[in-house]
């Protein structure tokens, strides 16, 4: 929907680091949740991390341990630290935002807003 906008993607070679920002380009009501979702070439978007009540943290299992989710659900801002990167993390990188109940965290259809992608790319 183009509600928020992500920064920071770039090209980078294997185990380098990237911290990807997420923050409103208009109008936005306060949310509980920011995730981030990421889709490559021919695959399906995927959840990859997300901060629920300024507090609890999910991570998909293929990047726990390397990135990192921090968020200002008041503001409609965040941010994902990402490090030692891989080539399999390769994507367009989305930002979203929403009041999702817990169990529904990892759901893009619960969010209300999002960012249009910011492309993350990793050479071996």
């Amino acid at each position: 929907q183009g509600q928020l906008q992500e920064s920071g993607g770039g090209l980078v070679q294997a185990g380098d680091s990237l911290r990807l920002s997420c923050a409103p380009i208009g109008t936005t009501d306060s949310t509980n949740t920011m995730a981030w979702f990421r889709q490559a070439p021919g695959k399906e978007r995927e959840f990859v991390a997300a901060i629920w009540r300024a507090g609890r943290t999910f991570y998909a299992d293929s990047v726990k341990g390397r990135f990192f989710v921090s968020g200002d659900n008041v503001k409609n801002t965040g941010s994902l630290q990402m490090d030692v990167l891989e080539p399999e993390d390769t994507a367009v990188y989305y930002c979203a935002a929403g009041r999702p109940i817990l169990s529904a965290v990892r759901n893009p259809d619960v969010y209300i807003y999002w960012g249009q992608g910011t492309q993350v790319t990793v050479s071996s």
